[in-house]
């Protein structure tokens, strides 16, 4: 798998229906890779007063994400990929090295690192940088991905995107979901400009760019539902970090 990636990424939320015309559009010009559905579990690190996602919801020019990626549910020797996601002037540049579960707990130890590499080196400059990184949600999806034979592009929908925030780790992907029954997330991935049949596939579908963060929305949700249960009696210092926020 690649270890660098640099490119545009657009996202849509699309109707069942929509998704279903947009899949019939594709035919022709795009494939559907090797690996087919696919789920794909996130577990995005952060530190405990959630430094990292409040930064990237106020929308700034340049934000980061740090998250430990598995292809399926991830058993002891499965390989696991941490990687740094960063966004700036609309370009996504993202940066990963494999591992195992027990090699991303000894990094996050300082026991051990990941290589010598340079991406290993960005991921120790990150880790230290932030000090107090932990794992705080999980993000878990049905994907499908396609992809252009001749070109660059590549696209991504994601069906029954759901989170949780206890249970952190890459073995169970159950979650409350993100979206209604059959809607979808679709991500375009491209390097230049996109071709005029997906252009005008969209225009036809009358499908919009749409802002949506995974990790975003579970976690304004998650405040959302701790404001309507927390006893205000409660002193913040007795609660897990994103009950704390959500009495500041």
């Amino acid at each position: 798998m690649i270890d660098t990636m640099k490119r545009y990424e657009v996202k849509y939320l699309l109707s069942p229906e929509q998704t279903k015309a947009f899949e019939e559009g594709l035919k022709g010009h795009m494939e559907l890779d090797r690996y087919g559905l696919t789920t794909i579990l996130s577990l995005y690190y952060d530190t405990p007063d959630c430094r990292l996602i409040r930064t990237s919801i106020d929308k700034p020019l340049f934000k980061e994400k740090l998250r430990l990626r598995s292809y399926g549910l991830a058993k002891v020797d499965s390989p696991v990929y941490l990687e740094i996601k960063r966004k700036a002037c609309g370009l996504v540049y993202k940066r990963r090295v494999g591992s195992t579960q027990e090699g991303i707990d000894r990094f996050f130890e300082k026991r051990a690192n990941l290589g010598e590499g340079q991406i290993a080196k960005e991921l120790i400059s990150f880790r230290d940088q932030y000090e107090t990184l932990r794992p705080n949600c999980l993000i878990a999806y049905d994907r499908k991905a396609f992809f252009e034979k001749e070109g660059d592009l590549r696209l991504t929908i994601d069906r029954n995107p759901r989170y949780r925030f206890d249970e952190l780790n890459l073995s169970n992907d159950r979650g409350t979901p993100l979206l209604g029954e059959g809607e979808t997330i679709l991500e375009i991935k491209v390097q230049e400009a996109m071709p005029l049949w997906l252009t005008h596939l969209l225009d036809e579908l009358k499908i919009y760019p749409a802002s949506f963060s995974k990790y975003g929305e579970a976690y304004k949700r998650e405040i959302a539902l701790l404001e309507r249960k927390e006893k205000p009696c409660l002193h913040p210092s007795s609660l897990p970090a994103t009950r704390r926020l959500a009495t500041l």
